[in-house]
């Protein structure tokens, strides 16, 4: 009995492997981008006669936000840039003269926390920055809200170090707690606030499961950084390096545990992966199409923290374009994508929908092909624009523009999200 447990276990192990993979990504979202080229999809229409507006609506945003040509990366960090305030140059000045590793557990434990918040905030809310009195919105004002509450020390459990995230820190943060740091009132909603409470509470706890992971002691979010980077020593090997993908994959092994879609194969939790009767695969992948959004967005957002600190990541290009609203709405704006029905604009979808999960693959294959599109209308090559860049430049802000031109700012499928997705 316990054999074939064990066998059950092992596969299902070995399928959650794959479907963790950016090249499963990409290869099953290649399978539905050839269905509806072919004219199989239910949901979808492909006119690649817009492959030029969607590539020109980026360059359109990418000069008009980078008009002396210096591309960054797409990461949370742009979003701490909000109102052209270096505040990393103010969080380094608060940490004083330590080492490259101490920085990294800090910039590290800021980026998780301030990335597992930054779901859709709602139209209505904003939150005001008391050093600068300026209000933001969206994903600027979270980012803005979660740095000042990590500042403030709110994630962590020691008075001592208010500059860290930790386990006791996380699993004793109160809903209303995160509300006072959001400044979320009646008047101020903040959508799923509950939701991201229960999201880092759960951290917490999973992280004092693992100090094998999150390190003995006190566990920390950076705790990954140490595992993968200085294992051997207090500070950052001279030498260090390590591949963009296995950033991520170290995210999806840690952090598989926090995600409450309850989409499993056996017992292994597979996170953000959903069904689609069309996807393909060998074994218990079939039916199973992978995105695994917010960590690469996460992966994209540390990539800065770790290069800061002395560690060279390479091989940026695994990631793929991040499967949410604003490049899917870049997608069905710009005529690349057309709904088969317009009527499926006026329901309202869950995430694991087939409509959705085909919209975010279609996004991701698309992306690929629209960012070549892009290099060539701008006469650079993938080494002097990667897709990191294009995003940044770019796809996410031509999303974001379009959406306020055709609907107020709301993307143009209604999806009930848990926060972690969209």
């Amino acid at each position: 009995m316990s054999t074939h447990l064990g066998d059950e276990h092992g596969a299902a192990e070995a399928a959650a492997s794959e479907l963790r993979t950016t090249a499963a990504i990409r290869e099953r979202a290649a399978q539905l981008l050839r269905r509806a080229r072919d004219g199989e999809s239910r949901w979808f229409i492909v006119d690649d006669g817009f492959r030029e507006t969607a590539a020109d609506e980026i360059i359109r945003a990418t000069r008009e936000r980078y008009s002396r040509g210096a591309i960054p990366i797409h990461s949370r960090w742009r979003h701490f840039e909000a109102g052209g305030i270096d505040r990393r140059a103010e969080l380094l000045k608060l940490l004083g003269n330590v080492p490259n590793a101490v920085k990294a557990h800090c910039l590290i434990d800021l980026t998780i926390l301030s990335v597992l918040l930054d779901a859709g905030a709602g139209p209505e809310w904003k939150y005001t920055e008391g050093g600068s009195g300026k209000t933001f919105t969206r994903s600027e004002g979270l980012a803005l809200a979660s740095y000042h509450a990590f500042v403030a020390g709110l994630f962590s459990g020691d008075k001592n170090h208010p500059l860290q995230a930790d386990s006791v820190g996380l699993r004793a943060l109160q809903t209303d707690h995160l509300a006072r740091a959001f400044q979320v009132t009646e008047t101020n909603p903040l959508v799923g606030l509950e939701d991201r409470a229960i999201l880092l509470r759960r951290l917490g706890e999973v992280m004092a499961e693992r100090p094998e992971t999150f390190g003995d002691g006190m566990q920390r979010p950076s705790g990954i950084f140490d595992m993968m980077i200085s294992p051997l020593g207090p500070d950052v090997p001279h030498t260090a390096d390590i591949g963009a993908h296995d950033i991520l994959s170290q995210l999806l092994i840690s952090l598989q545990d926090i995600w409450p879609a309850s989409n499993y194969i056996s017992n292994v939790a597979l996170g953000d992966c959903w069904r689609h009767s069309a996807v393909r695969g060998q074994g218990l992948t079939d039916g199973w199409m992978p995105f695994h959004k917010l960590s690469q967005w996460m992966t994209y957002s540390l990539l800065e923290p770790f290069e800061w600190s002395g560690v060279k990541v390479h091989h940026v290009d695994r990631l793929t374009a991040l499967p949410e609203y604003r490049n899917g709405g870049l997608m069905l704006d710009s005529g690349l994508l057309a709904l088969r029905d317009e009527k499926a604009a006026g329901e309202t979808w869950q995430v694991g929908d087939e409509i959705v999960v085909e919209w975010r693959a279609l996004t991701v294959a698309l992306m690929d092909e629209v960012a070549d599109a892009v290099r060539k209308r701008m006469g650079v090559d993938e080494r002097h624009m990667p897709l990191a860049k294009v995003l940044e430049g770019g796809s996410w802000a031509a999303g974001r523009a379009l959406a306020q031109k055709h609907r107020n700012g709301l993307p143009p499928l209604r999806v009930v999200s848990d926060g972690t997705v969209f």
